[in-house]
Order: C-alpha cells, then structure tokens, then sequence
C-alpha cells in the first residue's frame, strides 16, 4: 500500500533511519507513558513510538493514510487512530486516560502552512500538555527559541514564551525527507509553565501590544505604540521610549500590556 505525497497537505515523509533515531532518543518515550503524535504520514516515526509508549494516540487529517495506518499498527491496543484536524482536535479528552499525575507528551512533524495557529491551540491545551517535541520549518524554530537583540525575535517568540520553555534541539536537512522540502527543518522542545513567568492581566492586549511594536520593528517604542502609550507613560514602567521592541523582554512587554489594561479600565 503506497500513499504520495500531497502538497495541500503540507506532506513530506521523513524516511532517513538516522535522523528517526535520533529524534526517538531525543523524546525518549517510556512505557507509563501517554504520546500523541500529529501527522503520523505513512508511520515512520510512529513505529518506534508505539514500540517504546504505553499508549499512543495519532492524529491524521488525510483519510486516504487511514488504511496504511491502520494495516500497519490498527492490532495494537495501544494504538489509537483519530482522523481530524489537529487545530480543532480537543487534546485535553486524552488526557482522561493518561496516568494520575502524567500530562500528554505530543509530538509530529507539523506541516509548515499550519505550525504556527497549531502551537497556539496546543498552548490551549497546555495544563494537560507535559510536553512537546515538533519537527518544524527551521526558520520557525529560531523563531520561536530567539532571545532579545536576536534577529529572529519576534511576536511568535514572545507570545510561546508567555506558556513554556523552549529549546532548539537539532537540526534536519531536506534530504531526510520524500519529497525534500525547500527549506531546512528543526527540533524543537516545549515545555509549558506550572504557572506563567510573568503577570498578564490580559492576553490579548499583551498580543495588540507585541503586534503594534513588531509592526515596523525598527521604529522605536515612542513611534511604533504612540497610539496605545505616549512616552511618558513607557518611561514610568522603567523601559526606555526610544528602544526597538527587539531589545525588551517578555516581563516588559507584560509590563507595557498592563499600563494598556489600567489604562482602558
């Protein structure tokens, strides 16, 4: 049973024995263990997951994959097959069935075109979320690891910062892949906070505040929040106005984004 891969799908199969080694040690599933993987593709990774896992549900959007994946792994009661949309699939019900104590360890090799809107519903989810190991756009992944003064630092960075550590762990070349993507790719590790690092009364100003700033990223704060914060309201929360939202850190945009929310009460 053969499948090709489709570009609406975002699909390139990894293939390179090698490179699956090494991302199985890096996740290092055990046997008490719940995974969830997305996108299991024909079942390359899945294989040495299931072989290590207590219990190992997968989450696959191309039903012409159901067949192959259910031929290959279907007898195995640890095995569980849901064809869905990873954006709207509801990861926290799993988790009724995962060990007292234990959160879900989720992992995949995430299509480019939707990594980004997925790791913000998985963020969702994270109270019942252990942690998270994705093969992802390179690009994406010193995205979202980026520190401030970094090039790479930016909304996406700030925002997963908020909810969980992250880590840059190894980096995979288009030849590991059928067919070979256009860019590099990427490990990175997630791990979400027992409780967040920093103070937000609202998040969602915290995301106007970071968008507005990054919006022209060279402008200073004085120009790029003018019409949310004047500066001297910036000077009063011990952040310099003429600075460049690339130099502040998580606890300043925090700092910014609750002036707005007082502000506005």
């Amino acid at each position: 049973m053969s499948h090709h891969a489709r570009k609406r799908f975002g699909q390139h199969f990894l293939h390179d024995p090698a490179v699956i080694q090494n991302i199985i040690h890096i996740i290092h599933p055990k046997a008490d263990e719940h995974l969830v993987e997305i996108g299991p593709g024909q079942g390359a990774m899945t294989e040495h997951l299931l072989a290590a896992c207590g219990k190992l549900d997968v989450i696959e959007l191309d039903r012409d994959l159901v067949p192959l994946l259910t031929k290959r792994f279907g007898e195995d009661s640890r095995f569980h097959l849901h064809q869905g949309d990873a954006l709207k699939f509801p990861f926290c019900e799993l988790s009724n069935t995962a060990q007292a104590g234990q959160g879900l360890r989720v992992t995949g090799n995430l299509p480019y075109n939707i990594s980004t809107p997925l790791l913000f519903h998985l963020m969702e989810h994270r109270h019942c979320i252990q942690d998270m190991h994705f093969m992802l756009q390179k690009e994406v992944v010193e995205r979202i690891v980026a520190r401030p003064g970094d090039k790479h630092y930016g909304r996406l960075g700030i925002m997963l910062a908020y909810y969980c550590q992250s880590e840059n762990l190894m980096h995979i070349g288009p030849a590991a892949f059928s067919p070979p993507p256009r860019v590099d790719s990427a490990i990175v590790r997630l791990v979400p906070y027992a409780s967040p690092p920093v103070q937000v009364s609202d998040l969602a100003l915290l995301g106007q505040v970071v968008t507005q700033a990054f919006s022209q990223r060279r402008k200073t704060l004085r120009n790029s929040l003018k019409k949310l914060l004047d500066s001297h309201e910036i000077q009063q929360l011990d952040i310099d106005p003429t600075e460049r939202p690339e130099q502040l850190s998580l606890d300043q945009f925090a700092r910014l984004a609750n002036s707005l929310h007082n502000k506005r009460l």
